[in-house]
């Protein structure tokens, strides 16, 4: 009878309670509604809060304007940004000689007349003879394996410790893949074919040819052409074939010759003034960051998807003759590449960046024998096109 006699008054209470709350939040509604409608027009939370700071770059190259992959890269990083950032960093490209010529970039980053630039740490040898180590060696890393040293192995922080006297801030920004050996207008049937040719060859693979009595010349991609063409030059290495192709080199070179030893994965680099990065909020520096490191993986996708069409076009369309270096000269050249490599160390600092570099290439190296390397060989001993290699396509 208790129990029976006590469930009315609980639902009433229950009831009760339930209206005291409605009423409460009824309240409430009201009072919000009415300082909302008496709230001075403009002054809502959003419009009170202060305009993000926007930020206006210019970004200089050592490339020719909208170049396939190497000059459309730096385009592209500024369009991800952009986007990201909802406009907050806007940046502006300029190619080789719209602002400075193609190895000043450096410098004009360095001294903060441009904000940002996109070019190849090789190119700065003169200054900095161990900086060609961040964009490629001669029988060094591939691409895959220079992105897991910078990123995974500590090759990275030695790269901006050693642009941090130059107020600058380095990053991976794209990577060839390996490139072609380049273009001869005699052919190479051994060393001595070598000896007095003057050949566009920048970073160690030019200290490598000097040494097997080959002249080293050191010329930016808008001069390679005319040079060739005129005899100025009588070989040149630029990329591959797709960006070859569009420089049009087949019309100023006969033979083409593989494999890119002096270049086995050549990484460009985004190079960023030191204090206009700091006077980024943190967002944007992130921001910067990803995008940097997206169109470093995107320009590597792009060589590697279109390399084989443009090689394809250029000995089937345009008659090239594709050549294999002789395995007693790329004997001669990795010879060479070992006694170019110690000539790197000349400070405590170049010395700690190539015992990394040697160190982590030992260790991937030692893996990719029996993974990459093992896979690749098995493939092409199984597969149909094992003795195509001259014939591309």
């Amino acid at each position: 009878m208790t129990l029976r006699a006590a469930k009315p008054e609980r639902r009433g209470l229950d009831t009760m309670v339930q209206r005291k709350w409605a009423t409460a939040c009824l309240a409430g509604l009201c009072l919000a509604l009415v300082a909302g409608c008496n709230e001075p027009a403009g002054e809502s939370a959003e419009e009170a809060a202060p305009p993000a700071q926007t930020f206006e770059w210019t970004l200089v190259t050592t490339w020719p304007k909208n170049l396939p992959a190497l000059g459309t890269a730096p385009e592209k990083l500024a369009v991800l940004v952009d986007e990201m950032s909802a406009g907050r960093l806007s940046i502006k490209v300029y190619g080789d000689g719209e602002l400075v010529p193609a190895f000043g970039v450096f410098d004009a980053v360095s001294a903060g007349n441009a904000e940002m630039g996109h070019g190849a740490a090789y190119y700065w040898r003169g200054k900095l003879p161990v900086a060609a180590l961040f964009t490629t060696v001669p029988f060094g890393m591939t691409a895959q394996e220079m992105n897991a040293w910078l990123h995974y192995g500590g090759g990275l922080e030695l790269w901006q410790e050693l642009y941090a006297p130059f107020n600058l801030v380095p990053m991976a920004a794209g990577n060839s893949g390996v490139q072609m050996a380049g273009w001869f207008n005699h052919e190479i049937n051994d060393v001595t074919d070598m000896q007095g040719l003057k050949m566009r060859m920048p970073g160690l693979g030019g200290a490598v040819i000097d040494g097997l009595g080959a002249a080293a010349v050191t010329l930016p991609g808008s001069e390679i052409f005319t040079s060739l063409q005129t005899g100025v030059i009588d070989a040149t290495e630029w990329v591959g074939p797709y960006n070859d192709l569009a420089f049009g080199l087949h019309e100023a070179g006969t033979y083409y010759y593989y494999p890119g030893w002096h270049e086995p994965g050549a990484m460009l680099e985004a190079i960023v003034n030191k204090e206009a990065y700091d006077s980024l909020p943190s967002d944007l520096r992130a921001i910067l960051v990803t995008a940097t490191r997206a169109v470093n993986q995107d320009t590597l996708d792009e060589f590697t998807a279109r390399n084989n069409a443009a090689l394809t076009t250029l000995v089937r369309e345009h008659n090239v003759q594709l050549r294999r270096l002789p395995d007693d000269v790329l004997a001669r050249l990795r010879e060479g590449s070992e006694a170019v490599l110690d000539g790197v160390a000349t400070d405590e600092i170049s010395r700690r960046i190539l015992d990394s570099y040697r160190a982590f290439h030992d260790e991937v190296q030692a893996y990719h024998a029996i993974s990459e390397q093992a896979y690749i060989n098995a493939r092409t001993a199984t597969g149909p096109n094992a003795n195509a290699a001259d014939e591309p396509g």
